[in-house]
């Protein structure tokens, strides 16, 4: 059986709607599609998605040592603050939810792979800067492994959107995953096939 030379055998998805797959049908999701190309890779390597529509930072804090038990995984993709943002709750909190989620996945242990987030910029300049500000600086502060943007690469007006403008449609799943896959992969530290 083929398995995964540096020993990685489970990656957490650990987000909110948009990687929980919001207004999709169950398996369009991009969680789902990195576990299928885990499976076209041939690398068995399970991934837990407790990703929830709505989830604020603060509601992923109360959840993730639970999370933590029953995947036990060996990589977390950390993709929460987007719904802080939209709120306008405190970035200063935001950020030190996030930063006590990071430490509680490094004393799992596990890697985690921080996803960044954008908000829509009539959020106003200095507000949506300073917001993705907070990512880059934990990023960096923590070396972690960094995606800046899920959405990256999804045109505006090419059906990548649903009716709200926010989230991702079906169509923009795989390139959302092909975002993540980017960082993932060196992660993953796979021989060359």
């Amino acid at each position: 059986m083929p398995v995964h030379a540096s020993g990685v055998q489970s990656v957490l998805v650990f987000g909110d709607s948009l990687s929980a797959g919001y207004g999709l049908e169950k398996g369009q999701e991009w969680p789902a599609l990195l576990q299928q190309r885990f499976g076209d890779r041939q690398l068995i390597i399970q991934v837990h998605n407790h990703s929830i529509s709505g989830e604020t930072t603060r509601g992923g804090l109360t959840r993730l040592a639970r999370s933590l038990e029953s995947s036990q995984p060996d990589i977390v993709i950390l993709e929460l603050g987007a719904n802080d943002g939209l709120r306008g709750l405190s970035l200063k909190v935001m950020r030190q939810n996030l930063q006590q989620m990071i430490d509680l996945v490094v004393q799992h242990p596990a890697e985690v792979l921080l996803v960044g987030m954008h908000l829509p910029e009539n959020y106003g300049q200095g507000y949506t800067g300073l917001f993705h500000r907070q990512f880059v600086s934990l990023a960096r502060e923590n070396e972690l492994a960094f995606l800046p943007f899920l959405m990256d690469g999804l045109a505006i007006g090419l059906d990548m959107y649903q009716a709200d403008g926010l989230h991702p449609t079906a169509a923009a799943q795989p390139q959302m995953m092909e975002n993540v896959w980017e960082v993932l992969e060196p992660m993953l530290d796979r021989p060359a096939l």
